[in-house]
């Protein structure tokens, strides 16, 4: 088959051309990207904007009906699918030169392929071995919602990427910038993702701040007050705060008060702090 010149994503060659080397690393940076934009989706559809569960949602222990620890369990997934995602943009990055040999077309294929792989994994572990929350938890037929979403978003959307990566052969010269039309698109959409994720649920749900460890109930009190922040929730070691903040206030100087993350902030700044030694105590209060 004789390749356009002009298709910014360009026909793969067959998969076993490509088992090693840059174009294996390329793909499997396509399927982690894919997987890790499943996530999101699920994330910032379902748990923040219908907010027909949250991650914890199906669990029945007391501990975990408070809104502060289902928000903080979404938050701590966001975070792994954040990992995923930068794990896929490595792959990207060490893989870029296999980009002539594999196509963009594979490519977007693999990345398909995860993002319904994500969901076949998520109904299979989540929703029924696990238990962990169903697509819907506010209605009688659970299992409806569980099975439209496996099939609609699992299964039809890996089999869409599956015939995507092989349809076609040989591949394209074509200019660099059109060949890097689809690792760029996958990048971008990533970080987009990403960063929506990363923001507070609407509604008025409580911002979570977790502070470093050491710091005391009072100062993470005089933190919070710095801010106008109004308590509404702490766990007992006193270093995770659920608050409300006023309309319009920001509660980014909380970084600099020792906070480690801040549910609101799209990028976890405070992490620094888990570098920082802890504070020695005073001589007077040592006595």
């Amino acid at each position: 088959m004789t390749a356009d010149p002009n298709d910014p994503m360009p026909h793969p060659m067959p998969m076993s051309d490509v088992r090693r080397g840059p174009g294996r690393t390329l793909l499997l940076g396509g399927f982690s990207l894919g997987f890790a934009l499943g996530g999101f989706f699920d994330g910032i559809l379902l748990h923040q904007i219908l907010q027909w569960h949250h991650l914890l949602s199906g669990l029945a222990d007391p501990a975990f009906a408070d809104i502060g620890v289902q928000v903080l369990a979404d938050g701590l997934f966001h975070a792994l699918m954040y990992v995923i995602a930068a794990v896929g943009l490595w792959q990207l990055w060490r893989g870029h030169r296999g980009l002539a040999e594999v196509g963009g077309r594979r490519l977007m294929g693999w990345a398909l392929v995860g993002f319904g792989v994500w969901h076949m994994l998520d109904g299979l572990m989540s929703h029924w071995l696990l238990g962990l929350h169903r697509i819907r938890m506010d209605v009688e037929n659970k299992l409806f919602w569980d099975l439209l979403w496996f099939f609609a978003f699992g299964v039809a959307v890996a089999a869409a990427g599956w015939w995507l990566g092989r349809t076609g052969s040989g591949h394209s010269g074509g200019g660099g910038l059109r060949r890097a039309a689809a690792p760029l698109l996958l990048a971008l959409t990533a970080g987009v993702a990403g960063a929506v994720a990363a923001l507070p649920p609407p509604g008025g749900t409580a911002t979570l701040v977790l502070f470093r460890p050491g710091t005391a109930p009072a100062e993470a009190l005089t933190a919070l007050a710095s801010v106008d922040g109004l308590t509404v929730w702490s766990d007992p070691s006193g270093q995770l705060w659920a608050i409300d903040l006023p309309e319009g206030g920001s509660a980014l100087d909380l970084y600099r008060k020792g906070a480690l993350l801040v549910s609101n902030g799209v990028v976890p700044a405070g992490c620094l702090d888990w570098f920082r030694p802890a504070p020695r105590p005073s001589v007077s209060t040592a006595l």
